[in-house]
C-alpha cells in the first residue's frame, strides 16, 4: 500500500513575529471530503493567533480560515493553492501595516 509523500514543508519567520508554514503531501487516494489526491496545511499567524489557514481536514474537505471564520475553498491545483494563500497573507499583512 503506497503511503503519503511529503512534497513540500516550508516555514518562514517574519521580523514582526509572524510565522508562515506550508505542508503539502501527495496521497494514494483523496482525503474524505476532497476530490484530489493531496493533503495540505497552510498556516500564517502569530503565537496564539491563526490569522489565515488553508487545509482539507478529513470529513470537512477543502476550506480556509481567516481570523476564526471558516469558508469553503475551491481547490484546482497545488500551484493555485499556494498562489491564493500567499495573496491572502500579503493582503492581510498590508491591511495591518506590516512590511517584509
Amino acid at each position: 500500500m503506497p503511503k503519503a509523500v511529503l512534497l513540500l514543508h516550508r516555514r518562514r519567520h517574519y521580523d514582526d513575529g509572524g510565522i508562515s508554514e506550508v505542508k503539502l503531501w501527495r496521497l494514494p487516494g483523496p482525503v474524505p471530503g476532497s476530490a484530489h489526491h493531496f493533503k495540505y496545511s497552510l498556516f500564517y499567524g502569530y503565537p496564539g493567533r491563526r490569522a489565515i489557514a488553508y487545509d482539507n481536514e478529513r470529513g470537512k474537505g477543502d476550506h480556509r480560515h481567516r481570523d476564526g471564520v471558516e469558508t469553503p475553498y475551491h481547490f484546482t491545483s497545488l500551484d493555485q493553492l499556494l498562489t491564493d494563500f500567499e495573496a491572502d497573507v500579503e493582503a492581510l499583512r498590508s491591511e495591518e501595516g506590516k512590511h517584509d
